[in-house]
């Protein structure tokens, strides 16, 4: 088994951005564990899918250990698995809350402390979190409480692990996506959900891939929440 070629741990991984992260990275010539409740087998020898609930802390322990024990190295670890619900903040249910935080919060945390701990006996690696604009800027008529509390914490401990692990060759950042044209969005939402952007357009999955492979080589960048989210962030228009 040969560990000098770069291993990339992805979550949420069966569609949409996630997808295209795991084909990005493999053409990039990473080796890849990918993650989802329903991903399915690989057929492809730099490919390993590990199926499960990531907010489980067994799957998030056999994700890490399956890329250790057939690739030999954890070097980038990306949280992209997360669910967004949509109701006025008194209608959430206790349900609700529990899903949310499940996947969004104990997703990233267990996984995560299980690769900070490779990245630490090796002395380098990356954590990229995706959060959401939402975090910066709220939109009327879209009530995203549980978004907010559950992204906008990963949106703040991206920067305290910066931090914590600056001086020990692990780099933490986080991507903060605008909406995005996934298959989560049903084709006659989007005219709308494209005026809810100042460039009056959705973002692209190539676009979100882009940026978390741009911070991945950036080897002089971390507790950067980069934003890519037709300029959402910087203010009301």
């Amino acid at each position: 088994m040969s560990t000098e070629r770069k291993v990339a741990i992805v979550t949420g991984a069966s569609q949409g951005i996630g997808a295209g992260l795991v084909d990005r990275f493999l053409a990039k010539g990473y080796r890849v564990v990918a993650n989802s409740r329903s991903i399915k087998p690989s057929t492809k020898p730099d490919l390993l899918t590990v199926a499960g609930d990531i907010a489980d802390p067994e799957v998030a322990k056999r994700v890490v250990s399956t890329a250790i024990q057939h690739f030999g190295r954890v070097d980038t670890l990306v949280n992209n698995a997360g669910i967004f619900v949509s109701k006025p903040f008194i209608e959430y249910t206790a349900e609700d809350f529990t899903n949310v935080m499940s996947i969004n919060v104990a997703g990233f945390f267990h996984v995560s402390q299980q690769a900070a701990a490779r990245m630490l006996s090796q002395r380098s690696g990356h954590i990229v979190n995706v959060t959401t604009s939402l975090v910066d800027q709220p939109i009327a008529g879209i009530p995203a409480a549980l978004a907010s509390l559950t992204k906008g914490g990963l949106d703040a401990v991206t920067r305290g692990l910066a931090i914590e692990y600056a001086d020990k060759g692990i780099r933490v950042n986080a991507v903060s996506p605008g909406i995005i044209k996934t298959p989560m969005h049903k084709p006659e939402t989007h005219e709308f959900l494209a005026k809810l952007h100042p460039m009056n357009r959705m973002g692209e999955i190539k676009e979100i891939v882009d940026a978390v492979l741009y911070l991945d080589g950036a080897g002089f960048v971390t507790g950067e929440v980069l934003r890519v989210d037709g300029g959402q962030h910087a203010g009301r228009w």
